[in-house]
């Protein structure tokens, strides 16, 4: 009896405190929805309003009229797209080398390339920076694109999964007379298809949400992603903030990640608890 109540206790204590995470991580998004439906008077009133007096609907109209909105997404996009597919590519054929080939300092290498992973980012700004700079790549799809094409981490992810992967199925399919990208493509890719498409998910999220490389590389009109484009898209001539119609347009961007992330949610758990740490 007194364990049933310990289970039932330590039960309620999870789900409760569960909840009360859900609702603190829920909470800034209900309010990005509250206030881009309300009024502008309505907006810095105290106590806080939670519900609209009026439904402003408008609001989502006025944002895609306040800056070029189809040009920002269409950057965004491209710029999106492009980055994850080329880095799933580099990924795959990375891991793949790390995991499964024997060649001279492979495992110097990729010890090598670890070690980078302890660096801060940021750190990296000021090169690349002046590397794309002198390359003449500002305010250009290039400069979005190519620093980005290769992450250490996602190599390490992929490859502790293929190293899952029993090597007696490479030898075999090797005496068969199978080359390597055949086998990668063939066996190893589909075997490990919850882990890439957990880092397409995870990549697709960072590339369209990036904000200060882009601003520091390619703030113009042509090429203006849309994180930077409604960053003071909504600010009137009297320095006010139109804060509703700025919170509209973030609900709007925000709409794609979120329901990427809801329906697809399983295949990151998956993917994530399959790399294992092997090797």
């Amino acid at each position: 009896m007194k364990t049933t109540l310990t289970q039932r206790f330590a039960k309620f204590a999870t789900y409760t405190i569960l909840v009360l995470g859900a609702a603190f991580i829920l909470l800034p998004f209900l309010w990005m929805i509250s206030t881009s439906l309300k009024p502008d008077n309505e907006v810095l009133l105290m106590p806080p309003k939670w519900i609209p007096s009026a439904l402003q609907w408008k609001n989502y109209v006025d944002a895609f009229k306040a800056v070029p909105f189809f040009t920002y997404l269409k950057n965004s996009i491209v710029v999106t797209v492009a980055i994850t597919s080329c880095e799933l590519i580099t990924t795959i054929l990375a891991a793949f080398a790390f995991a499964r080939l024997e060649f001279k300092g492979r495992d110097t290498l990729f010890t090598l390339l670890l070690a980078t992973m302890m660096i801060p980012g940021e750190l990296f700004t000021i090169t690349n920076y002046s590397t794309v700079t002198q390359l003449g790549w500002m305010n250009t799809y290039r400069v979005l694109i190519v620093p980005f094409l290769v992450s250490v981490f996602y190599i390490f992810l992929l490859r502790q999964n293929f190293m899952q992967i029993p090597n007696e199925l490479y030898l075999a399919a090797k005496v068969d007379g199978t080359s390597d990208l055949k086998y990668l493509w063939k066996v190893m890719v589909p075997l490990a298809l919850p882990t890439l498409i957990s880092i397409t998910i995870l990549k697709m999220m960072g590339a369209w949400n990036s904000y200060i490389w882009p601003r520091l590389v390619a703030n113009d009109e042509a090429h203006r992603m849309i994180t930077n484009g409604l960053r003071n898209a909504f600010t009137e001539t009297s320095g006010d903030v139109n804060y509703p119609v700025q919170m509209a347009a973030v609900a709007l961007v925000s709409l794609p990640l979120f329901l990427v992330f809801v329906f697809l949610r399983k295949y990151i758990m998956s993917g994530v608890s399959r790399s294992g740490i092997k090797g």
